[in-house]
């Protein structure tokens, strides 16, 4: 997953002034409370299961998904799990490696900044799920696809925030240090460093949430090992109580990362910290033509790779091979259809997601009796990650349209709900002394003070929903290759060695997420430019 979507729904959500109360609610706060859900759940499940509700094969029993697990455990469950833990490791020490040198670079130099940044961002806009066709085009099916998936994943927020930390490290202490005629060494460790901490934890936090959900992906696709196969196995297996176990482990194992970063971050950074993005960024100012070196040093040696055949053309076909095949796409229209299945079946799970998620953040931002009943639960539930949900996905609801919408709507909803919630509950406790003072009621409470108090934080998650509704679409459509969509065709050219019409592809996915996410941001500054009257 792209950056944004773990930055808001990594944060602590505030406690806030409480605006509207349920009836008796005080009379169920103790500490059983979370409990409830997770509680209801299991019973419900247990009883649907015994009366066959569904068949047993579809929900396997409680006492079923038990055995499974305990002989998972003696078996090969801890070994699948070790090796993605290793493939994890290995890909995220090199990830945060060259992010961070990239970001480092970056933010100390003005002319590295021109000539990488534009380059760099360019390449962001393609999701890490959309080169996977390419990589395994490049790489084959073994370990190397994996590593090259992770590190391309951690790389992009490290390097971003890295690149943000040492920016904007205050004036006022790199005069002090140039006052004091540090040496570049000294004034990198005892001011940079410092200053850049807290974005760069903020940056590996991220990479370390989409390293997993990456990994996870490619395994479910292309692997032999390791727990993303052990849930295809189990579903190929239709032994549903196979993938119960493992969606548990990985629930787990994402708990275990996020409480231990928590940790580590707090020991690590241990003064107040500036929001990212607080300072106002630097422009590229007046730079000629440097932010062109790379791009056409990048062109200039993929056309000579490709015109000198130091590579198969078959795997790296040539600059003008991949724009006829793009050409050719356009004009027998292969390529618009593929792209409209694919952007309308998007807007039907953003649709879904965003609304179910605002409704869900709403109520848990304004009930506290909400929040203490499901906020647990949901907060478990995000830390799954999302491509863990597809086997069970697909054996409830097929691989046609249905499970595509359902797995954006999944994808969709944690960012709202989060983003919504935090929004509502972060306001301002005068505003909610001042609502009662006036007697305002509570449809004109919402409409007047708390949704226009929160439209920040909850266009920021229609942002950040915006963006996952594309990567769930790219996702649903390489997982479930059917019913057509620019996913599917990229999959299908991959299987018949057609690495233009993929190139064409990745293209078109890049040029997509650079509009939504340009549109997400004009809506989001449009939507609540009132603050700032």
């Amino acid at each position: 997953m792209t950056i944004g979507a773990d930055a808001v729904a990594g944060l602590p959500v505030p406690s806030g002034g409480r605006w509207m109360r349920l009836p008796r609610a005080g009379a169920v706060v103790n500490g059983a409370v979370p409990l409830v859900v997770p509680a209801l759940l299991l019973v419900l499940w247990a009883v649907a299961a015994d009366r066959h509700w569904m068949s047993e094969q579809v929900l396997p029993t409680p006492a079923l998904v038990w055995d499974t697990a305990r002989d998972l455990s003696a078996d090969h469950l801890w070994s699948n799990l070790w090796i993605s833990v290793q493939r994890l490791l290995l890909g995220l020490a090199a990830g945060v490696a060259a992010g961070a040198v990239l970001g480092v670079l970056m933010g100390i130099s003005r002319r590295a900044e021109t000539i990488f940044y534009p380059t760099f961002l360019a390449l962001v806009q393609v999701p890490t799920l959309a080169w996977i066709p390419l990589l395994i085009m490049l790489l084959g099916l073994g370990e190397a696809l994996k590593i090259a998936v992770i590190v391309k994943a951690v790389v992009t927020p490290v390097a971003i925030h890295t690149h943000v930390g040492v920016r904007d490290t205050d004036p006022k202490l790199v005069e002090a240090a140039r006052a004091l005629r540090l040496p570049p060494w000294r004034r990198f460790r005892v001011l940079t460093l410092p200053a850049a901490l807290p974005a760069f934890m903020t940056g590996l936090r991220l990479g370390l949430a989409q390293a997993w959900t990456s990994l996870l992906a490619v395994e479910l696709l292309a692997s032999a090992e390791g727990i993303g196969f052990l849930m295809v196995w189990g579903r190929q297996l239709f032994q549903l109580d196979v993938v119960f176990v493992c969606i548990v482990v990985i629930g787990a194992v994402g708990l275990a990362m996020d409480w231990g970063f928590h940790r580590i971050d707090g020991w690590v950074v241990r003064w107040p910290r500036p929001a990212v993005g607080a300072r106002p960024a630097h422009g590229l100012g007046r730079v000629g033509g440097w932010p062109l070196i790379l791009p056409a040093a990048l062109l200039g040696l993929w056309w000579a790779a490709a015109a000198w055949r130091w590579v198969d053309p078959a795997f790296v076909p040539s600059p003008p091979a991949v724009f006829a095949a793009l050409r050719d796409g356009l004009a027998d229209g292969s390529l618009p259809a593929s792209l409209g299945a694919s952007l309308q079946r998007s807007a039907m799970g953003l649709l879904i997601g965003a609304s179910l998620g605002f409704l869900a953040g709403l109520a848990l931002g304004l009930f506290r009796v909400c929040e203490r009943l499901f906020g647990g639960t949901l907060a478990v539930l995000r830390l799954v990650a999302i491509f863990a949900w597809l086997p069970l996905l697909t054996a409830w609801a097929g691989l046609g349209e249905t499970a595509k919408v359902a797995f954006i709507a999944i994808a969709c909803f944690f960012p709202m709900q989060v983003a919504t919630q935090r929004g509502v509950a972060g306001l301002s406790p005068q505003l909610a002394e001042t609502a009662r003072v006036l007697r305002l009621g509570w449809w004109e409470r919402l409409r007047s003070v708390i949704l226009p108090g929160s439209a920040p934080s909850v266009f920021a998650g229609i942002r950040l929903a915006l963006v996952y509704a594309w990567i769930g679409t790219v996702g649903a459509e390489y997982f479930m290759a059917s019913g057509g969509g620019i996913g599917s065709r990229m999959i299908a050219a991959q299987q018949i060695f057609r690495m233009d019409v993929v190139l064409c592809g990745m293209l078109l996915i890049g040029i997509v997420a650079a509009a939504i996410a340009w549109a997400g941001t004009r809506i989001e500054t449009l939507s609540t430019r009132w603050r700032s009257a």
